[in-house]
């Protein structure tokens, strides 16, 4: 992976000294530790689980949270500049560390108890600790208010029956934040224990894309959930929907930082590769695929930079978010495609990062909300009509 990232409009200059030292220090720790290996854990199916200790080191755990909860208290434009640089090695790592961040810790920050964000908090940040964060079902993603993991009130406990699908980092958890609906239609939001009886785990073996990443399913048969590990109860969904929102803008950051590192390996292999002697960064149709890219990526990275200023303001709807996510991911896509063409018969194979991020882009159009999602949110916002 590049040192330099394409920066046609020098948005460089729009980042203070703090973003700068974030985005360079882990785009530094990416291709010392992540880039030699990542190939080897892709291929064969596992997370690099001996990153974990290095990457808390480096603030990749809740670095926006406050010091007396582990965090650096960065701002958001920086903790943007990790996920993307963090992407750009690969969506795996990426997505650990903002499951972590954007939804455990954050939930845990917003609605625990004192108790509660002492007792886990600071053990996260030093990935002492792994979280994951159970809202999709086998039968309900793009509609989780539907979900079928019922609990039920008891005098000490509440008892809670179901099961959460496609549930980043499952297999390895030690803690999970659990969503679950009540038969009068309730909704709750729940803090468990790996040591829970009646909660297990798995892990889905058979994935063709996000390889190397730990992707499981949560289980719970009669599992005891102490009174204590209840983070809120609610009528609406509504606050379970926010919830995603920060890992819907650490996602737009990451599909960013794929954008400019599959265009900067077809810059620089246009301009090694050498057909009817000469280079094919000479021909007409290959300078317009990479234009393409270089504009694509330049729009993203305005977007992306807007919205940072608009989260550090506390300015940011979920709409806005909404688009920053279906926007960067489908340019990441298509642009993954357009290096993978330029590369040729080398694009899929596993000398060039290409190929993996654009398998892993194909979970990317629809983690986190689908394409058709995000495109009603937006379309509903603008028109004031719900085709939900």
């Amino acid at each position: 992976m590049n040192t330099k990232s394409a920066d046609y409009y020098n948005v460089d200059l729009l980042f203070n000294q703090e973003n700068k030292l974030v985005r360079d220090s882990v785009r530094d720790w990416v291709k010392d530790n992540v880039s030699p290996v990542i190939e080897e854990c892709n291929l064969n199916g596992y997370f690099p689980k001996n990153l974990i200790k290095n990457l808390a080191e480096i603030g990749g755990f809740g670095g926006i949270f406050p010091e007396e909860y582990g965090g650096a208290s960065i701002d958001f434009i920086s903790y943007g500049l990790m996920m993307q640089e963090l992407e750009r090695g690969d969506s795996s790592v990426r997505v650990f560390a903002s499951i972590q961040t954007s939804l455990v810790m954050n939930t845990i920050f917003k609605h625990g108890s004192k108790s509660l964000k002492k007792e886990y908090l600071k053990k996260l940040s030093e990935g002492t600790l792994i979280g994951s964060f159970g809202m999709s079902e086998p039968n309900h993603g793009s509609d989780p208010s539907s979900m079928n993991t019922i609990y039920e009130e008891f005098d000490d406990y509440y008892l809670v029956n179901g099961s959460k699908m496609w549930i980043g980092n499952a297999p390895i958890c030690d803690i999970a934040i659990v969503w679950a609906r009540s038969k009068n239609n309730s909704y709750a939001c729940f803090l468990v224990d790996r040591e829970t009886p009646g909660f297990s785990t798995s892990k889905i073996e058979r994935k063709l894309s996000f390889r190397a990443s730990e992707t499981g399913e949560l289980i719970f048969h009669d599992a005891r959930i102490p009174k204590k590990h209840l983070l809120f109860e609610s009528n609406s969904f509504k606050t379970g929907l926010e919830s995603l929102n920060l890992d819907r803008y650490a996602v737009a950051w990451g599909a960013l930082g794929i954008a400019m590192e599959c265009y900067e390996v077809a810059l620089n292999y246009s301009n090694e590769r050498i057909q009817f002697e000469k280079k094919i960064a000479s021909n007409q149709l290959i300078q317009k695929k990479l234009v393409y890219m270089v504009t694509e990526i330049t729009k993203c990275q305005l977007l992306t930079w807007r919205l940072g200023k608009l989260m550090n303001d506390g300015l940011a709807t979920f709409e806005q978010i909404s688009m920053a996510k279906r926007n960067n991911v489908d340019v990441a896509y298509k642009i993954a495609r357009h290096s993978r063409q330029i590369l040729g018969g080398m694009g899929i194979t596993a000398e060039y990062s290409v190929m993996r991020h654009l398998i892993n882009l194909e979970t990317l159009i629809t983690y986190q909300g689908t394409d058709e999602i995000h495109t009603l949110i937006t379309g509903r916002d603008i028109t004031g009509v719900s085709a939900f």
